[in-house]
């Protein structure tokens, strides 16, 4: 149903509530402009208050009897119901996403801290973003990160999972893991090689944080 209003700039649209014109009862309890009770007026002498002042009229409780009538700024009305209902959508569904940088060259230490924090995060239910950071020379060995990145997703296989594969973004290497593991957390460290018994996941658990360069070729 479109809606008719008294004012230039009010766009016609449909909504549920009724305004102006599209109210046909004869009476209804009036709220004026400025949030005082009118009281029971006809719907005529309704209307042509709310025109005298340059507002609309709004049905806000079209089940009482007579229903309840109030002199508003209509389009001011539905921007501010529309904003609040997307901030209210917005916080009920948005996940946020917290980042974790690292570099093809991290210590075992640094690793272990920022797996830690990554871990946090995850089981307070926050997606993460791990992001490899390459500099100068480290761009000729983009193997060297990512070899990093597939470590730290392994040592939270039993929290997260990846949304995507790798990707590329300029010097940066970058996957978000969300909530939600596949098996099981190894008990042993990550740096323990696997045994010879099972090459299968030996093979994924050897991944190591290289150095982030070979040795010079003139060092001996």
């Amino acid at each position: 149903m479109s809606i008719q209003s008294n004012r230039p700039g009010v766009t016609n649209e449909p909504v549920n509530l009724r305004i102006n014109n599209q109210i046909r009862v004869p009476k209804v309890r009036l709220i004026g402009a400025d949030g005082a009770q009118v009281g029971v007026v006809s719907i005529d002498e309704a209307l042509r208050m709310a025109q005298d002042a340059g507002l609309d009229l709004v049905e806000v409780v079209p089940t009482s009897v007579p229903p309840v009538c109030k002199i508003i700024n209509f389009g001011k009305f539905r921007y501010d119901q529309t904003k609040r209902e997307k901030e209210s959508k917005k916080s009920q569904h948005q996940i946020k996403v917290k980042e974790v940088k690292v570099k093809p060259n991290i210590d075992d230490h640094d690793f272990e801290t920022k797996l830690k924090h990554a871990r946090n995060f995850i089981d307070k239910g926050f997606k993460v973003r791990v992001t490899c950071v390459y500099r100068g020379r480290e761009l000729a060995h983009p193997e060297i990160g990512q070899r990093v990145v597939e470590r730290f997703c392994l040592g939270l296989e039993d929290v997260a999972s990846p949304e995507s594969p790798l990707k590329r973004l300029g010097r940066n290497l970058t996957t978000v893991l969300a909530p939600g593991g596949r098996k099981k957390r190894p008990e042993k460290p990550l740096s323990e090689k696997p045994s010879s018994e099972r090459p299968a996941e030996g093979q994924r658990a050897e991944l190591s944080v290289p150095p982030a360069l070979p040795p010079e070729s003139d060092k001996q």
